[in-house]
Parts: structure tokens; sequence; C-alpha cells
């Protein structure tokens, strides 16, 4: 990584079927070995599980769970004469998304089920409820902030 600029940002062009841009970048971050139609395939049945089940538009679904589990404040190390504290700052949104997309796919393959469509839609339907391992996850990052707010002062 280049230590003067940092290099231009990327732009992912949205999704064909619903236009929106969170639903490709899941698909991306979902893909494995090149297989984007696979993996647009297990998200388009996720969303249609999803309106199966709660009759409630699926791309607002996914969104409010994104914002559910997007954290906002972790912990970063510093190194401050010799010692390592772990102190809090407050995420971007951009990073708090990401991090989101990444807890929801995560924890959706850990996850009990017949397929990844089914996984990836128990768990986009946990996270919209305020329930689940992403949110549990989101929440353990804020008590570690919380517990950690003694260090504030070296950010």
């Amino acid at each position: 990584m280049p230590r003067r600029n940092s290099p231009a940002k990327r732009i992912t062009p949205p999704d064909n079927k619903y236009n929106n841009l969170h639903v490709a970048m899941i698909i991306n971050r979902m893909m494995r070995g090149g297989k984007k139609s696979i993996a647009e395939g297990i998200m388009y049945d996720a969303l249609s599980l999803i309106e199966e089940r709660l009759k409630r538009n699926p791309i607002e679904v996914m969104e409010q769970s994104l914002r559910n589990v997007a954290p906002a404040i972790e912990v970063k190390p510093m190194r401050v004469g010799g010692a390592t504290y772990q102190v809090p700052v407050e995420v971007p949104i951009e990073r708090g998304t990401t991090l989101a997309m990444r807890w929801i796919l995560e924890n959706s393959r850990k996850r009990g089920g017949r397929n990844m469509s089914e996984k990836l839609a128990g768990e986009l339907m946990d996270a919209f409820n305020g329930q689940g391992a992403s949110v549990k996850r989101k929440d353990d990052t804020h008590r570690m902030a919380e517990a950690n707010k003694a260090f504030a002062h070296f950010r």
C-alpha cells in the first residue's frame, strides 16, 4: 500500500435486478472463485424468501438489517510509550457498512440450514429484528469500546 497517497476509490455498479448498490456489494463479497452468477442466484433467492416470509419490500429489510448491524464505534490498537492500548474510535459510514456485510455473510455461512440462500435470508431477517449473531457481534464491539473509554484521549 502506498505511503504518500491513497489509491482512487473504485465505484461498484449497482446490481441488474434491483438497481441497488448494497445488493451488488453483498453479491461481490459472497462470490467465491469468480462465480458471480451463483452468488447472484443465492442473493436473489434470499431476497425472494424474505419477501415471501415477511411480506415486505426485501430491499428495505436488507437496508435496515445493515443499519442494525453496522457499528458506530470500534477499538484500534495504538502503541504509546511501549504499551499497546485498545483505543475506541468512531467508525466511518462506509467502513460500518462493510463490516456489517462481512459479519452478516460470515454468520450466515456458520448458520445451520439447507442452503446458503436460506441461511442468508435467516441472518438478514434476524438482523432486521435486532437479534442474531451479527447484532451480537456489533454489541460486543460497542461493549469493548465502552470498556476502553479510558484510553480515548490517545486518539
